[in-house]
Order: C-alpha cells, then structure tokens, then sequence
C-alpha cells in the first residue's frame, strides 16, 4: 500500500509515531534512540522510520512545516495505515518571560486563526485540545524521570513571517491566553478529533519572543533530547 506522500507498505508504522517537523530531526531519533530502525518511506525526503525503544515498536515520521503539511501526513497515518496516536515533538517561540529557551512545553491546548479545520469539516471553534489520556502519560512519565515539563496554551500559527497589518504576538498572548507559538498541533489536533485517535504536542522552546534569545538551526535539529527521551518513554506504554 502506499499514498500520494508516502510509500510504505502496510503494517510498516508502529501504533504509536513521533513527529517532528524537520525530516533529519527524526533521522536523528532514528539512529541515536531507536534499536533497529529501518527507512520505511522517503517520499520527498519526509523520511520515516520504524524500530523499538526498549523492546517496544515505534515510529518517528517528519510533519513537514505548517498546518497543510502535518495535515497530510497526520491523515494518512491514521487513516491508511493504523496508527492510533501521533506525539508531535517540535519547537516553538516563547511569548512569555516564565518559557525560556530549552524549556520543555506540553500543549493542553492549540489556538489558531487558521481555516484548516473550518475548510476541513466545518469546525467553527478555534481552540482544540489534545489527548486527555496521552497527556496524562506523558506528565506522569516526566515526573518520574524528573523532566520539567510546563503544561500551557499555544498558539498554532499560519505566518512565520508576519507582514505590517499582522496582529502583534503580544496582543495575541493578551487576548487568548497563548504562551508560545509553533505552526502545527492545531491541525493535529483537529484530525485526531475527527478520525477518533489519539494526539499530543511537546515541543521545546528554541527561541523567545521576549528575550531575543535563540537556538542555531543545527541546536534545533540535535539538543532536543530530553523532550525525545520524554516522547519516547511515553509512547512504550501507549
């Protein structure tokens, strides 16, 4: 079996699939976490990998970037090919002085001005919520591993770079509540909701709106560790 984007045959996914944006970010999952990964699709270098954390089978597949690529992809792995719960681990922005850079951030909710689910089924509402029972297994696992993880309000977003009538982040934070800004859960969220599975977003604060600090490009792609460690111990037991 395959789909437009991706070529794997059926059976190739684990139940459970960590997503990152960038496709050398899950290769690196693939060979620094993952016992016996194996490439099983590389359509448009979206690379995915299968293999098992301690014995356990997982998944690691890149989303792409934006609402329209994780979109694809969150839908045809759960549609097409059984996979029941898909842990989105990605970067984001700090809009707010408490999140600093390389802090680890659970989503208990996604707010966005995008279409994407408008368009998709109708859904009016533009805040959407993750997994409750996956959440719950990810704070449960932090906290016996010691990891700080802030559970908190972000804001998916449609612009990267915002033109000179964008709304200010700063109004944003003020007028829903959002601490930091990445470009993804909120389509992820939406599609779960639809196809009755599973979903969550942990993310690592790369850079801060507040403080101007940030992390390099090849930072981003290797120092997330500690939320992989985290993502990873929460899938085994999904």
């Amino acid at each position: 079996m395959s789909t437009p984007h991706i070529n794997a045959p059926v059976g190739a996914f684990a139940k459970t699939i960590l997503m990152p944006g960038d496709p050398l970010r899950a290769k690196y999952i693939a060979e620094n976490f993952l016992e016996k990964p194996e490439l099983v699709t590389s359509v448009r270098n979206v690379l995915g990998f299968t293999g098992t954390y301690k014995g356990e089978p997982v998944s690691v597949m890149a989303s792409g970037m934006g609402m329209p690529s994780i979109g694809i992809y969150s839908h045809e792995l759960y549609k097409f090919y059984g996979v029941e719960n898909i842990i989105r681990i990605g970067s984001a922005g700090s809009y707010s002085e408490k999140l600093n850079v390389g802090d680890v951030v659970l989503a208990n909710s996604a707010y966005s001005s995008s279409s994407y689910a408008q368009v998709h089924n109708g859904e009016t509402s533009h805040e959407l919520f993750p997994s409750k029972h996956i959440n719950q297994v990810i704070i449960e696992k932090a906290k016996a591993l010691a990891i700080a993880c802030t559970p908190c309000k972000v804001h998916s977003s449609d612009v990267f770079y915002g033109g000179p009538n964008s709304e200010k982040w700063q109004d944003v934070r003020e007028r829903t509540g959002v601490d930091c800004v990445e470009m993804e859960s909120f389509a992820l969220f939406h599609n779960a909701n639809v196809l009755g599975k599973g979903a969550a977003c942990l993310l690592t604060i790369s850079d801060s709106l507040v403080d101007f600090t940030a992390m390099s490009a090849e930072e981003r792609q290797t120092s997330f560790r500690t939320m992989m460690h985290l993502a990873l111990e929460a899938a085994i037991v999904l």
